[in-house]
């Protein structure tokens, strides 16, 4: 087994930072503001020969109320499951009351706590740790996680009393499909995130912009693997305006090149809006497998469901490739049947791809359809192959394929992918085109005749 370490602390005494320092990454948003990170986030960390899980969590004061509160049962939960605790104060900020009140319920718990002074640079670290010694807690490391100074020391100390970690062959990480869930702030993404989990994972909160970061969690479902990350809500560019919230929508971005599956949360009570629209044509930029969800359907008349769907009918003709779901994240209702489009979306994605078929599919098409005549030349297309998958790439070989009409394209999608039986992703057309054999080669130029009259007689 892999010890468990929890980085706790108030907000804004570099959890975070310590967290990608540990970890050796960036994947904790990290900005000079209080309250950043809301959820846990876990990541593997390995010093030396010894590796460790750490969780990052959000900030605690004792004194919380409305989301703060969710975040401190998120960290409380994090210390539960931990096998030691990397308690993380403030040596610029000094000795708080709110680290008085964290102490005492780390002792309560019995966990054993490790007393990190972070921030020390500049100061002298025998100064700076002596408030905290007030604590009762034992000895304080001095560290300052931006620079890495007294990180790796501290660490020697606290692995050495821990068990070296067993490396289990039998029980790799399984990550199974990558299903991204994405969508605007507030249509429901945590709630649905913690209904297909079956606990309170991430916070949930009536805010819009509760989530900050993207948080990658691991799970088992029917003992088959898939992982779920929980991404921010991305908002039109204009209204965006703190440096965190940028920083939440490159994460939201590459978790959706990151996973195989998305699945797109449109709120209904609203419907469609301009924004889930920009957001499907970043997914299938992207050529990530989709699969839409519109979410609190439930408390809908029927009225404004018929209206929804006529939107959808009218707005969604780009996308009739992905499964659409009527849900309520909040009770559960139809997100059981997400599933079965996900296993569906992923493999149609990810499936191999016979080089025969596909030229078969491709002179069938070419026979019904033909290409158009550029310049008194009829396009030629002549064999097909597979070049990739998620998203399925089918390269095609002919004769002035750079002059292939955009509507000619989208009429071989449409018939490799219902040749195919592809469902929830879309498909890529590349073309190539056949080299010329005797381009380079210069054609001889013809003996020029003498044109000499004979002489005339007499002359």
């Amino acid at each position: 087994m892999i010890p468990v370490i929890a980085l706790v602390g108030r907000p804004n005494v570099g959890k975070s930072t310590m967290f990608n320092r540990l970890t050796r990454s960036r994947d904790a948003i990290v900005a000079n503001y209080a309250g950043l990170t809301r959820d846990r986030k876990y990541g593997e960390g390995k010093i030396g020969d010894q590796r460790f899980m750490l969780v990052d969590t959000g900030g605690i004061s004792g004194e919380e109320e409305g989301i703060d509160t969710l975040m401190a049962q998120q960290s409380l939960q994090a210390i539960d499951e931990a096998d030691v605790v990397l308690f993380m104060v403030s040596s610029r900020d000094g000795l708080t009351a709110a680290d008085h009140i964290i102490a005492k319920q780390l002792r309560q718990r019995g966990k054993k706590t490790y007393l990190v002074a972070n921030k020390v640079d500049g100061m002298d670290p025998d100064m700076a740790v002596m408030p905290f010694y007030e604590l009762g807690l034992g000895e304080v490391f001095a560290t300052t996680a931006t620079h890495g100074r007294g990180v790796k020391s501290m660490m020697e100390s606290v692995l050495a009393e821990l068990p070296a970690s067993e490396e289990d062959p039998a029980e790799p990480e399984a990550t199974g499909i990558k299903m991204a869930i994405v969508g605007r702030p507030n249509v429901g993404k945590s709630t649905l995130v913690n209904r297909m989990l079956g606990e309170d994972r991430v916070v949930v909160y009536d805010l819009p912009g509760t989530t900050r970061d993207s948080v990658y969690i691991h799970y088992e479902r029917f003992d088959k693997p898939y992982t779920i990350i929980d991404t921010a809500g991305i908002r039109r560019r204009k209204n965006v305006s703190l440096t965190v919230e940028k920083f939440s929508i490159v994460k939201t971005l590459q978790a959706i090149d990151d996973a195989n599956v998305v699945i797109l949360v449109i709120d209904a009570s609203e419907g469609v809006v301009e924004q889930d629209l920009h957001l499907m044509g970043t997914i299938i930029d992207a050529g990530r497998a989709l699969v839409v969800a519109l979410n609190k359907w439930d408390g809908l008349d029927e009225g404004h469901k018929q209206y929804v769907k006529n939107e959808i009918d009218r707005r969604l003709r780009f996308i009739d490739f992905a499964n659409i779901h009527y849900i309520s994240a909040l009770h559960g209702t139809g997100v059981g049947n997400l599933y079965k489009s996900i296993e569906q979306a992923y493999q149609s994605a990810t499936d191999k791809l016979s080089t025969s078929f596909l030229t078969q599919v491709l002179q069938d098409a070419v026979a019904e359809h033909q290409p158009p005549m550029i310049n008194g030349r009829r396009i030629k297309l002549r064999y097909a192959h597979a070049g990739g998958s998620n998203p399925p790439i089918i390269v095609i070989h002919g004769n002035q394929t750079a002059k292939v009409p955009a509507h000619y394209v989208r009429y071989l999608e449409k018939t490799f992918r219902r040749a195919l039986n592809l469902r929830g992703t879309p498909v890529r057309i590349e073309f190539k085109s056949s080299d010329n054999p005797f381009a380079e080669r210069k054609k001889p130029k013809a003996p020029v005749r003498s044109q000499r009259r004979a002489p005339r007689k007499g002359s």
